[in-house]
């Protein structure tokens, strides 16, 4: 099963790039074996500032058909990483041939793609710069290979 990490905005060089680059290299690597991968990252820009809808619609475009959607939302669903992991291992052991992971814009996910989403997840109630939580999201990616690649990576 194919990952897709979507996201609203540019993750220019730095230190976040750094991370995000790394954990994605690493699920990669890791989820490989186990049906997971690649990972793909997929920016847009709204460049005409027409707000969450021009946005959703740049994001539905980067979707690919028959994806399990998962937004990442300060409302979803509070997850565990092997809550996370049984979820894509449960997603790609029923056909599913991606999944794409959706981080909306500064003012969030427009309410017509959030409702498409098949899963809404929440990194906690505060609210995160949206470059630290695709951080958040690459490393969670690599922790899920790793958890069910049976890799002592995940300490329960």
């Amino acid at each position: 099963m194919r990952l897709h990490l979507c996201a609203v905005g540019r993750l220019r060089a730095g230190p976040e790039r750094v991370l995000v680059d790394d954990y994605l290299a690493r699920a990669d690597r890791t989820g490989r074996a186990l049906g997971l991968g690649p990972v793909t990252e997929h920016e847009v820009e709204d460049k005409r500032g027409g707000g969450m809808a021009a946005e959703a619609e740049l994001l539905a475009r980067a979707l690919p058909a028959g994806a399990a959607l998962v937004v990442l939302d300060e409302r979803g669903k509070t997850l565990s990483s092997p809550d996370l992991a049984t979820q894509l291992a449960q997603w790609r052991d029923t056909g599913r041939q991606d999944a794409a992971f959706i981080i909306g814009g500064a003012d969030g996910i427009d309410p017509g793609l959030r409702a498409r989403a098949d899963l809404a997840i929440s990194f906690g109630r505060m609210v995160w710069p949206h470059m630290l939580v695709r951080v958040m999201l690459a490393e969670q990616l690599y922790r899920a290979t790793t958890i069910l690649s049976g890799s002592p990576y995940h300490r329960v």
